[in-house]
């Protein structure tokens, strides 16, 4: 729709747009109907530069790939009517339930409508998939009345199987795979919420009606719609060979590449290298495109063996590099040890071995054509969040390699840039989206001192410890959108700053966000290292809110 066509979004409907980094917008609207009509909008006739559309209960976070292309987003999405009924493609899924749940007498008393009162409430209506998050495939589903509104569990389980089907608050929903939750049990079905073999992998996706039925045996699932063929379903995979060996994986190794942007709607994380700059490097010094997949290391203890001749390249976290010839080759061949940031051969049958980083966490091993294999949207990350993507390597695990392009060259050396950890590792951030939840003297607070990084910490975020922020409201934030880099403060205020593998969702107020350029230091930092956040300067800031604040 033209803007010249569309009026602008009343304050009634769209009450706030609030930065949420340098790449996002957090936009708070006064209806989930007004969110389903701003996704709706944006889905249909995507912007320039739009990356990711997440909707939740009373907001909408957008992602953009560049500070340009969000205020002009930010710009587009004031100009929208957003009285306008959403429009967007609905299918029935009917979904067969055993109602036999743990939380159904739970339910039933916080009710007062009885075991069977509960069932016919949850069958007896349509429900509506307003809209997606905390993993692939989870759905939040609306009904046409309140009559099964209950509160979650003081106490969430710390796994609720796969296929549970529960309730909470005004929302049903089902748990795709075992995650941990604090829904009330009412029920389970083996209907499969997410399969990467379907043409669309979220059995319901937003803006689908869905139908309970009760049933005593088996599950099944109905979707009325027509059901691809299996050709149709299996993607082209390109030419490559069995190209290397693992032999050990370390603390952790993991194929990675740029992730999968653009699925978060459905409950997926972009996911990708945590050290996107030093992946990039990888595959420019062996000749690859930069978003080919190459092995991200955790603090070294990779060996690797290779079947057919090879060009390697360690960027990153520098760590010592040793080749040790084949066996027919040891008397003849000594054992050679190649430089960081530089390509080397690893010939056919010689090993491997990358040892312990001297500065940074985590190194990428580039392999000249690209680590091959099936994508799963796109993308053949290792998604340690949700799931998607291959596992972690293990020792006997065999890495095909693709066929260089043609006419494609080895890169010069290129020096990786890593954090001075004799200091503390500034991060400049944007405030908020949600530093209204905090008083002048905890953002002081949060700006000022120097927080450690914990041995939690993971690819999902970074676990901070210092002194706690103590919020300045009382309750719970309702859900929303969050982004790589989003510094969320959980009840205890032990800040977690948010990276590759976070949630697309979130319950804690994010405080603020680290700017895209420097979210590659953040990935480097190992577990006693010291961080420091200042806010950045107003030009790296979107000019979207008045809203600041300053060290």
């Amino acid at each position: 729709m033209a803007a010249t066509q569309q009026r602008p979004a009343t304050a009634a409907v769209l009450t706030a747009v609030r930065p949420a980094g340098d790449r996002a917008i957090l936009v708070e609207l006064s209806s989930l109907d007004a969110v389903l009509s701003l996704q709706a909008q944006l889905a249909a006739h995507p912007r320039p530069g739009q990356i990711d559309v997440i909707a939740a209960a009373g907001t909408v976070l957008i992602t953009a790939d560049s500070p340009q292309a969000l205020q002009a987003l930010a710009a587009h999405v004031r100009s929208l009517d957003l009285e306008a009924p959403a429009e967007a493609d609905s299918t029935l899924v009917t979904i067969e339930v055993v109602y036999d749940g743990e939380d159904l007498d739970e339910a039933a008393a916080l009710t007062g409508l009885g075991r069977d009162g509960v069932v016919a409430a949850h069958t007896d209506q349509l429900w509506t998939a307003a809209f997606a998050g905390f993993a692939p495939g989870f759905a939040y589903l609306t009904g046409e009345n309140s009559t099964l509104d209950v509160p979650r569990r003081r106490s969430p389980r710390t796994a609720v199987p796969a296929g549970a089907v529960a309730l909470g608050g005004p929302y049903s929903a089902i748990y795709p795979r075992q995650s941990p939750g604090g829904w009330q049990l009412i029920g389970r079905t083996e209907a499969a919420m997410w399969n990467l073999e379907r043409e669309n992998p979220a059995l319901i996706r937003p803006g689908d009606t869905v139908r309970f039925a009760a049933v005593r045996a088996q599950t099944t699932i109905l979707r009325q719609e027509a059901t691809e063929t299996a050709a149709s379903q299996s993607p082209h995979e390109e030419h490559a060979t069995a190209g290397l060996a693992v032999r050990k994986p370390g603390l952790q190794a993991t194929i990675q590449d740029l992730g999968r942007p653009g699925y978060a709607s459905l409950g997926v994380s972009s996911s990708g290298a945590m050290d996107r700059g030093a992946l990039r490097r990888a595959n420019r010094l062996v000749g690859n495109p930069e978003d080919a997949a190459g092995i991200e290391v955790l603090f070294g203890g990779l060996e690797l063996e290779a079947l057919t001749d090879q060009v390697l390249a360690l960027t990153g976290a520098c760590a010592p590099l040793e080749v040790t010839p084949s066996d027919d080759a040891q008397r003849t061949t000594a054992v050679r040890h190649p430089a960081c940031d530089a390509p080397f051969a690893l010939l056919a049958g010689e090993r491997l071995t990358v040892g312990a980083p001297t500065a940074g966490l985590r190194s990428y091993l580039g392999v000249r054509g690209g680590v091959a294999g099936p994508a799963a949207l796109g993308s053949r990350s290792t998604d340690t969040m949700s799931g998607l993507g291959p596992d972690p390597l293990q020792a006997g695990t065999i890495l095909p390699v693709g066929v260089p392009a043609p006419g494609s060259v080895v890169g010069n050396p290129e020096i990786s840039p890593l954090p001075d950890q004799g200091h503390a590792t500034v991060l400049r951030v944007v405030p908020g989206p949600r530093q209204d939840w905090f008083n002048a003297d905890t953002l002081q607070t949060f700006l000022s001192q120097e927080w450690t990084v914990t041995p939690k910490s993971n690819r999902i975020g970074l676990r901070l410890d210092g002194q706690a922020l103590t919020r300045s409201r009382d309750g719970e934030l309702a859900s929303e959108g969050t982004v790589r880099g989003a510094v969320q403060v959980p009840p205890e205020g032990k800040p977690v700053l948010f990276l590759s593998d976070h949630p697309v969702t979130g319950g804690y107020p994010v405080i603020a966000v680290v700017v895209h350029a420097d979210l590659d230091k953040a990935a480097q930092l190992p577990p006693g290292a010291t961080v420091r956040f200042t806010a950045a300067p107003p030009a790296e800031q979107p000019e979207i809110s008045k809203e600041s604040f300053h060290a």
